[in-house]
């Protein structure tokens, strides 16, 4: 997923891949263990991740990406 900000927390980020319909299932799904951030299981539903995290849930990962469009030139 591509990010044009710093960073995006992880139950806003679940909510934007469609692991989560709300942000009440986010934070189900957080303190229930079924998220890893970067293969550790993260359990801080406000975690920032940021471009190069890997995001693993019910066995789909995903790489936050950032926005190259800022730099050189």
């Amino acid at each position: 997923m591509k990010i044009t900000t710093e960073y995006i927390k992880l139950d806003s980020f679940l909510k934007a891949v469609n692991e989560a319909a709300s942000g009440g299932e986010a934070k189900i799904m957080v303190a229930e263990g079924g998220v890893a951030v970067n293969g550790s299981i993260e359990l801080r539903r406000g975690r920032k991740l940021r471009p190069g995290d890997t995001v693993t849930i019910n066995g789909s990962s995903y790489l936050i990406e950032g926005d190259d469009t800022d730099g050189g030139g």
